[in-house]
């Protein structure tokens, strides 16, 4: 068991300058220095020698039958090292050199860009997309959490994947946006198709489909000249106030704590994105409820309170 012994311990860089000079006469030690180059660009465990050397002891006596000794043959070491350089390197390679690619905004931060056929999108705050950019052309699927309006060069089938549900397109504009318990398609030109329970929703330019806690919204319609966050500014229609609350936290990066409110109460109106300040009176304001802010956070109560 010394050869195997030396080889752990070189391995694992603790061998002796003399048991060092003694490997390296070994015909084989030019494998090893191969297996020590590769194996030592991917981060692995530290090898234990003394509990490698004891499972190794135990397993062979496990297996042994009848009291037949089973001599273990260290030149075997060389054929496993070299499977495990090659199962940990195909593994550095997919899991290291993916191409996938990833766009994110944090709170208070939109972003643009363009898609490999010249697709662009503009990503709102709190969001992210995901794509693989090989054979993009022949399979645009992207995947989306949160908000992006999207500008879609004509070409294939354009798929924009949500937990929701999914929107598909050929060339068009549109926005998509889905939160928690959220989901929103809204078409500004062309034609979009929205694939919801295993419904296929057709919608024209100036149409919506609207989700919200699992139930469709009956709205269908939407003016495609008013402003939307794209010109920082939120618009809303007949929304519940958490959802309001949670675009302006989107929006501003601020924590909003509520005292006492029913936050299911429907908005109509809109907030700028621009001055928090401004934006929590055009909430506040026609719902007669008050607020204060403190630091990055904001505290919502009814008035009097």
């Amino acid at each position: 068991m010394e050869k195997e012994n030396d080889i752990l311990k070189w391995l694992n860089r603790e061998i002796s300058d003399e048991e060092l000079t003694q490997l390296k006469e070994t015909k084989n030690f030019n494998t090893l220095e191969k297996i020590a180059h590769y194996s030592s660009q991917i981060e692995t465990p530290k090898v234990d020698i003394h509990k490698s050397l004891a499972d190794l002891k135990l397993k062979t006596k496990n297996t042994s039958k009848k009291g037949k000794i089973v001599s273990f043959n260290y030149k075997n070491i060389y054929k496993y090292a070299a499977a495990i350089v090659v199962l940990l390197t195909t593994s550095y390679f997919l899991l290291f050199n993916t191409n996938n690619y990833k766009f994110k905004t944090a709170f208070a931060e939109t972003k643009n860009f363009n898609l490999p056929d010249n697709s662009e999108v503009v990503l709102n705050a709190n969001s992210e997309i995901s794509y693989a950019k090989e054979d993009w052309q022949e399979n645009r699927n992207l995947t989306l959490d949160g908000e992006a309006f999207f500008k879609v060069q004509k070409g294939k089938k354009f798929t924009v994947n949500t937990e929701i549900g999914d929107v598909t397109v050929l060339g068009t504009q549109f926005n998509v946006k889905e939160r928690a318990n959220y989901f929103e398609v809204k078409t500004y030109e062309g034609l979009v198709s929205v694939s919801y329970k295993n419904k296929l929703i057709k919608l024209p330019k100036g149409t919506i489909f609207k989700v919200v806690n699992g139930v469709v919204d009956t709205t269908n319609t939407f003016n495609i000249d008013e402003k939307s966050w794209l010109q920082k500014e939120s618009n809303f229609k007949s929304t519940a106030l958490h959802f309001i609350l949670d675009e302006i936290e989107n929006q501003f990066g601020y924590t909003i704590e509520t005292k006492n409110i029913d936050l299911d109460i429907l908005y109509s109106g809109g907030f700028t994105h621009r001055d928090i300040n401004i934006a929590l009176k055009s909430v506040t304001i026609p719902l007669q409820l008050s607020y204060k802010i403190d630091g990055k956070k904001i505290t919502i109560f009814n008035h009097g309170n």
